[in-house]
């Protein structure tokens, strides 16, 4: 059995439709991760267990999703020295609130934030894949392939428009 290097937490299962873009890079990067649904608010114990006992399981990176007050992210942060990133979801106020609870964090206890939603959830499993990379070779070379793929896409959309901007 392979031991996660990654784990995905979420607030509550609701969560799970953005959370799935985070594991989903994973996946594809052929990282270990497990996911699970730990409140910040309603299992405050098991949130403060799970996060000091992550380093021990194996985990490298802890990827924390939760929307409105946000707070799993920090939670989960004052009780390891892994790096943790939070993925504010958009459960109230477009996910503004989520963004600020999760991204002001006291000094100390950082909290890398990315963007609201599925988009930021993506982008956690990249940075996890960067942070990982760093003692991974071969993950570094995955990723480099990923970072040009993206660019070889960015140019073949160009050379569409300026073949559409021909007819203009």
């Amino acid at each position: 059995m392979t031991r996660e290097l990654v784990s995905i937490v979420m607030g509550s299962d609701s969560d799970l439709e953005v959370m799935q873009e985070c594991a989903s890079v994973l996946k594809g990067f052929g990282i270990p991760y497990q996911m699970q649904v730990i409140s910040a608010h309603r299992v405050p114990a098991r949130v403060a267990e799970f996060a000091a006992s992550a380093s021990r399981r194996g985990v490298k990176v802890i990827v924390a999703g939760a929307g409105a007050a946000a707070h799993l992210a920090g939670a989960v942060a004052a009780n390891t020295t892994l790096p943790v990133i939070g993925v504010p979801l958009a459960a109230t106020l477009s996910g503004f609130d989520a963004l600020l609870s999760t991204v002001q964090m006291p000094a100390g206890i950082p909290v890398a934030t990315v963007a609201v939603g599925k988009a930021g959830a993506k982008n956690a499993g990249i940075l996890a894949a960067q942070i990982l990379a760093l003692s991974d070779p071969e993950l570094a070379k995955a990723l480099d392939a990923y970072k040009n793929s993206l660019a070889a896409d960015c140019e073949e959309k160009n050379k569409k428009l300026q073949e559409k901007l021909k007819d203009f």
